[in-house]
């Protein structure tokens, strides 16, 4: 399962949308101890979630357990080369998952900060925008 994509969806197509603002859900840990956070906006394909999923997972050689915050839910269509202008929207090429600045792709547990951190570094190369690497503060009361 290397490219990512739904199962099924209501509509086939869909329409560009917004990509501004900030991410208003998604923006804290929920699961691990680590996360990976965007700091700028873009869509980022099922192939790059995966091409990161795969890097983190080589570098955490089989240790800790990772959650993928995000999924490609909106299709990207895209017409033939040398196509003249009408006859329609073209076809689906691939699902891409609308990132915005805030957002958590990834998150880890049940390894230490410096392997996550060199992790999540090694996944952020693979990425089309940039990231930051964030951690749970422990609660001090």
């Amino acid at each position: 399962m290397s490219i990512q994509s739904p199962a099924r969806t209501k509509y086939r197509k869909s329409m560009k949308g917004s990509r501004a603002g900030n991410a208003k859900r998604g923006n804290t840990l929920a699961f691990g101890e680590f996360g990976l956070q965007s700091l700028s906006r873009g869509p980022m394909t099922g192939q790059q979630i995966e091409a990161a999923r795969v890097t983190i997972a080589r570098h955490l050689k089989r240790k800790g357990k990772l959650w993928i915050r995000i999924f490609p839910h909106k299709p990207v269509t895209k017409k033939p080369a040398e196509v003249r202008m009408g006859q329609g929207k073209g076809p689906v090429e691939f699902y891409v998952a609308v990132i915005k600045p805030g957002a958590v792709l990834f998150e880890l547990a049940g390894v230490p900060a410096t392997i996550a951190k060199e992790a999540f570094r090694l996944a952020d190369a693979k990425l089309p925008f940039r990231c930051r690497f964030i951690a749970r503060e422990t609660a001090s009361t």
